[in-house]
């Protein structure tokens, strides 16, 4: 058991949209991750997804409509639903998903890992 600081980690890193595992808790992983500009649509079809912004402030984009999450605020994007996140400066943000979730939904993309760097 350990005490994790949430703004040493995220000095940590510079790259943005690659998700550092922090912790694990049964079979997800906490991420870390540096959002900037616009992502790739996807979707997860067997697992949700928690986003927690932690500095900063992104959009989430639905098909049907787009939701700002201010720093401090949640949003969870359930299973098989399409999204895109999109942020106009850098934000910081914790993720929590399930282990095996590809964070780019499967869809080739220069920045889909097939592994996460762990801090």
């Amino acid at each position: 058991m350990k005490v994790i600081n949430l703004k040493q980690k995220t000095s940590l890193f510079t790259e943005q949209w690659t998700p550092k595992i922090i912790a694990t808790l049964d079979h997800n992983h906490i991420y870390l991750s540096k959002l900037k500009g616009d992502f790739v649509w996807h979707n997860h079809a067997d697992q949700d997804e928690m986003f927690l912004v932690v500095a900063g402030r992104f959009r989430m984009d639905f098909r049907d409509e787009q939701l700002w999450v201010e720093e401090g605020e949640i949003i969870v994007v359930p299973k098989g639903v399409e999204h895109k996140p999109f942020a106009e400066e850098e934000c910081s943000v914790l993720v929590i998903e399930n282990a095996s979730t590809e964070h780019t939904g499967g869809v080739d993309d220069p920045r889909t890992k097939e592994s996460y760097d762990r801090i």
